[in-house]
């Protein structure tokens, strides 16, 4: 049963959904993913800035990049390549590249409709823009407890049993114990509150990302000669051109697609949430930010896994290896034995990282019914330690259905929300471009242009002068 509803949920609904999203969003807004392609290198210079309650933009991109590099861009993009051909891959850059729109839009929105919290800190996300832009909270109620479910309970479990399992194939490591190690160390962190867990962030995801975009780009130089064969493969598989994959057009797209929609997370309303904790000038900013975050996911680590494998002498049509162990075989093709370890390495610190930022998800889910009942949180917090151990001991197929589903009704509430609100988000998108027309570098937000919207004016509670924002 949880099949069935887990292929019409993501076969039909969600794929077409939200292809058709994120190209109306990239055409409503004269492409604004591509128009500021250029902007994101130059708003990241000005992202280290903290201010009172807030996160810096850079930790805010960080803790997004946590969230949507995972298991996807290791054993995701095998999967994908294993049952859609080569040119799934393609299929998975068209997504990430329409999928930023789609994150524009909800990030954005997230910014915009922001909460002041009684502490100083601030919170928001789609709990946020359903209730202060459409006025339903019931809505923003629903979408709450599919994300505390989905993210705050299902996927913590799921990637501890990932990591323990990965590390039991590798190393010969008991599963229960890297479940131990992974609830100590997560304890540290989440028990810090979320300055720790962007602190973490800003570390971790840096040095993961780095670690195996460096080992990429050396099988890719060490096979360079090749590169321009195996790009060709995938553009001519992605059509259908390719006599070994002649008749699997209809596979690659579909695979490309859901691999590439559930590696990026565009549209499903998690990152927003912590797109709303950023410290910027304007909304369109984390707009921009987040749209980055989508490419680093898609464009960049799921395309270093992809050329990894099709570079190796490992993979051929009806290879029998598939998820993890494929990108593990390919990559001790390269490089020898070692690299087997080495994934098995990445995907600990990419899981962890997913981790940390599936619990921020679980938290900001419970806040948004009780701001400051401490013993809800520490016993939120308890329980997901408790789930972390278990998950490292389980065999979770059952769950990550079950998980699959509730994700994929968040994306539905978070989709129609974002659409209904596209007049707002195209009134942030050309508030950002007037002022960049008249010549100013960082536009300021000033929430008296938007006075007739549902805003917290807390949350906004001084206006740079334009002379300071240049």
């Amino acid at each position: 049963m949880l099949d069935v509803l887990n292929d019409v949920l993501w076969g039909y609904v969600l794929i077409y959904g939200l292809i058709a999203a994120g190209l109306a969003f990239t055409v409503f807004s004269r492409f604004v993913q591509f128009r500021y392609f250029g902007a994101m290198f130059g708003i990241l210079r000005q992202a280290f800035h903290h201010e009172a309650g807030h996160l810096s933009s850079f930790q805010a991109l960080m803790l997004s990049v946590a969230g949507r590099v995972g298991a996807g861009n290791i054993a995701g993009v095998a999967v994908a390549i294993t049952l859609g051909g080569p040119g799934a891959v393609f299929w998975m850059w068209m997504i990430g590249l329409i999928g930023m729109a789609t994150s524009y839009f909800e990030c954005a929105l997230a910014q915009l409709y922001k909460n002041a919290e009684p502490d100083g800190t601030y919170r928001g996300g789609p709990a946020y823009y359903i209730e202060r832009g459409l006025g339903q909270r019931w809505l923003a109620g629903v979408f709450s407890v599919l994300l505390l479910v989905t993210f705050g309970f299902g996927f913590n479990a799921l990637q501890s049993y990932t990591v323990a399992s990965s590390f039991q194939d590798a190393f010969g490591i008991p599963t229960w114990l890297t479940g131990v190690v992974l609830l100590a160390v997560l304890g540290l962190i989440i028990f810090g509150g979320i300055k720790r867990i962007a602190t973490a962030a800003e570390i971790i995801v840096p040095v993961m990302a780095a670690g195996y975009i460096l080992i990429a780009l050396g099988v890719i130089l060490f096979n360079l000669t090749e590169v321009p064969a195996a790009f060709m493969l995938i553009l001519r598989s992605a059509f259908g051109l390719e006599e070994a994959f002649a008749g699997g057009l209809g596979a690659a797209i579909a695979m490309g697609v859901r691999r590439g929609l559930f590696s990026n997370e565009a549209g499903l309303g998690s990152a927003p949430n912590v797109a709303a904790v950023a410290y910027v000038r304007h909304p369109g900013n984390q707009g921009i930010v987040q749209s980055f975050s989508v490419f680093i996911d898609t464009l960049i680590i799921c395309s270093c896994t992809a050329f990894m494998i099709l570079l190796s002498g490992i993979y051929s049509p009806g290879v029998e290896q598939a998820g993890v162990a494929l990108t593990q075989s390919a990559l001790a093709d390269h490089v020898g034995e070692w690299g087997r370890s080495f994934v098995s390495i990445a995907l600990m610190l990419f899981a962890f990282s997913s981790m940390i930022y599936n619990y921020y998800l679980g938290e900001n889910s419970l806040n948004f019914f009780s701001e400051e009942n401490q013993k809800l949180f520490n016993g939120f917090r308890v329980f997901t330690l408790v789930l972390v151990l278990w998950g490292s001991l389980q065999d979770l197929s059952t769950v990550f259905a079950f998980a699959d589903i509730t994700m994929g009704l968040l994306a539905v509430v978070n989709l129609v929300a974002v659409i209904l609100l596209i007049k707002v988000g195209l009134r942030i998108i050309n508030d950002y471009d007037e002022q960049r027309r008249a010549g100013i570098a960082q536009p300021v937000f000033d929430p008296d242009k938007f006075a007739d919207l549902n805003i917290d004016r807390a949350a906004w509670p001084a206006i740079p002068t334009r002379a300071a924002a240049e």
